[in-house]
């Protein structure tokens, strides 16, 4: 066996904590928000997730690596991720089906990683201070800079991360001869919601995040779908206002993750950012219609107002989060429009929540 040295790498915080590791060979510095997934599988979705747009992502999982990658597999165009911290990480890999290590994924992709970090202490400390800004260094600059460089980060509260993410320009996606058409507003859109529409016969149209609803209505579409994405939803005041004016002509409307943030913004309702936020695959959530239980994948930090939510007249919860009672869906009652916080297009293992898309085929029927 080939043993090999590799460079002293650190996770800096915002608050001045410190916590160190390896870096597995890429040399740099990359800031972002530090959050955690507690995923067991699935870091390929997640590295290329939009939604993560910023963040710096901290896996709870002891192997990272491990199964390779399979780039007909990935989300989105590109790791999105602002760079990774693990526990062991894999150079070697076992699959079956697969396009290379990760560790040539990275490199190609110039993504910062630093491995042999105490996770669990890391994510401990995080659910005790929440989220916050965190720089990983692998070069070995002086902490003083670090810490000065660190300041000037943006805090995630108030950002708008829509427009780093989203398409330039729209394309189309699925067969044109399908029996449904749907305008879809991409806010950081993954490549599996897509999927999900076009099998169940849906072409869709994907505008960028700051079309006009004219733009959008032009397709003549049988309904409306605004995506998941990053950063706050509060600074995206065009999408706010093309949710606003779907609303008004009453055409089937879906929202997922921030275009749920999106639909609650329209009718006046608040959101907020979330002390953690919720990102893994296994969070349990209960339908209010059904009094069904759902294990979900989830991936947001911010959240809607619940209190709000239950005072709206036109507006009804029909997801709730078991875990902390958050907002985990809701629907409009005078209007053909509902939405998520969560993923039914993940199906991290349980296919629970692919019921959501069929409601949303039955809502264009209607």
């Amino acid at each position: 066996m080939k043993y090999t040295t590799r460079q002293s790498a650190i996770l800096l915080l915002s608050d001045g904590t410190i916590f160190h590791g390896k870096s597995i060979g890429i040399c740099g510095t990359t800031f972002g928000e530090v959050c955690f997934n507690t995923g067991m599988t699935g870091y390929q979705e997640i590295f290329t997730d939009p939604s993560y747009f910023g963040q710096i992502m901290v896996a709870t999982n002891a192997h990272i690596g491990n199964y390779g990658v399979n780039e007909k597999e990935i989300e989105s165009a590109g790791i999105k991720i602002a760079g990774l911290v693990c526990k062991n990480f894999s150079f070697n890999y076992s699959r079956e089906d697969t396009s290379g290590s990760l560790e040539d994924y990275f490199i190609k992709q110039n993504l910062i990683c630093i491995s042999d970090v105490d996770t669990r202490g890391l994510v401990s400390y995080i659910r005790d201070n929440g989220a916050m800004n965190s720089v990983i260094c692998t070069d070995g600059r002086p902490i003083e800079e670090l810490k000065a460089a660190l300041v000037k980060v943006p805090d995630m509260k108030g950002l708008e991360l829509a427009s780093k993410v989203s398409t330039k320009e729209p394309y189309f996606y699925g067969d044109e001869n399908a029996k449904y058409k749907i305008s879809a507003l991409d806010l950081g859109i993954k490549t599996n919601i897509l999927r999900n529409l076009a099998k169940r016969d849906c072409y869709i149209k994907v505008f960028p995040y700051d079309s006009k609803f004219s733009e959008l209505a032009a397709f003549n579409p049988d309904g409306y779908f605004l995506s998941n994405g990053p950063g706050d939803p509060d600074p995206l005041f065009s999408a706010i206002q093309v949710a606003k004016e779907i609303l008004a002509i009453n055409k089937p409307l879906f929202g997922i993750c921030l275009g749920h943030q999106v639909i609650a913004l329209a009718n006046g309702i608040s959101t907020y950012k979330m002390f953690n936020g919720h990102r893994g695959i296994n969070h349990p959530v209960k339908n209010i219609i059904t009094g069904k239980g759902e294990v979900t994948s989830q991936n947001h930090g911010f959240a809607v107002n619940k209190e709000e939510l239950d005072n709206h007249p036109d507006m009804e919860i029909t997801h709730l989060h078991l875990n902390d009672d958050t907002v985990a869906g809701m629907r409009m009652k005078n209007k053909n429009c509902f939405s998520v916080q969560y993923h039914p297009e993940a199906s991290p293992g349980p296919h629970d929540s692919s019921y959501l898309f069929d409601q949303f085929i039955e809502n264009l029927n209607k």
